[in-house]
């Protein structure tokens, strides 16, 4: 792993107001890990100590539901910053973390970070911004919910999906999710996201190549979801 002096994700999340001489304290503290595709970073209800940086990788940040399901809050992708709000909050973990592909991610006490809200006010000020933009978001999430059709939602993501994470050589989306995950980011059953899935793929909307999916018509699908 590299220093977070020279470590570029840095300048994607609150990291980049910190100093010289604070990313060389931070540095020293940190603790770097890799993270398999499906394990925890942490779980719900685990009292943290500290942030995740992550350094590459993606994970789903997941909630568990009274009946026992997990729903897809939120994807998170390099250069963001897990475990803020608990920090602040000193509460434990109010999602899960878990990894959709092999991660790199480090580790930084919460003592370290809390001792630089008293010396350096920008990244105070840049921890705050991003915990209300995580609440703005959450607001959106749950209006789209309550008034969008499932056939909205999906446009949405899919919408979403394409052009947050890209796409691969062959046109696929970049960012895999298996059926389960996809119905679980738009609040469906598994059986109704497969067979509005394959409606899409009948109107020409998309292409299902095997588990991969490719978005043939984005004009038509933001229509849809707008």
């Amino acid at each position: 792993m590299s220093k977070c002096e020279q470590c570029i994700v840095r300048e994607f999340s609150s990291l980049k107001a910190l100093n010289k001489d604070e990313l060389i304290r931070i540095s020293e503290c940190k603790t770097s890990k890799t993270i398999k595709k499906g394990e925890n970073i942490f779980e719900e209800g685990e009292n943290v100590n500290g942030i995740f940086c992550i350094k590459d990788g993606i994970c789903k940040l997941t909630k568990l539901s009274p009946n026992g399901k997990d729903h897809i809050v939120k994807l998170v992708t390099k250069g963001e910053l897990l475990g803020q709000r608990s920090m602040i909050s000193d509460e434990p973990a109010n999602l899960s973390a878990v990894a959709l592909e092999d991660m790199q991610v480090c580790f930084i006490p919460k003592a370290e970070i809390l001792g630089f809200f008293d010396k350096n006010n920008q990244f105070s000020m840049n921890v705050m911004k991003t915990i209300c933009g995580d609440l703005r978001l959450a607001d959106d999430h749950m209006v789209n919910m309550a008034q969008k059709s499932v056939k909205e939602r999906l446009a949405e993501t899919l919408i979403y999906l394409h052009e947050t994470f890209g796409t691969n050589a062959d046109k696929t989306l970049k960012i895999q999710l298996s059926r389960d995950e996809l119905a679980s980011m738009i609040g469906t059953a598994t059986e109704s996201c497969i067979r509005l899935l394959s409606d899409f793929n009948k109107l020409g909307l998309i292409e299902l190549v095997g588990k991969k999916i490719v978005l043939k018509d984005i004009p038509k699908l933001k229509k849809i979801a707008d």
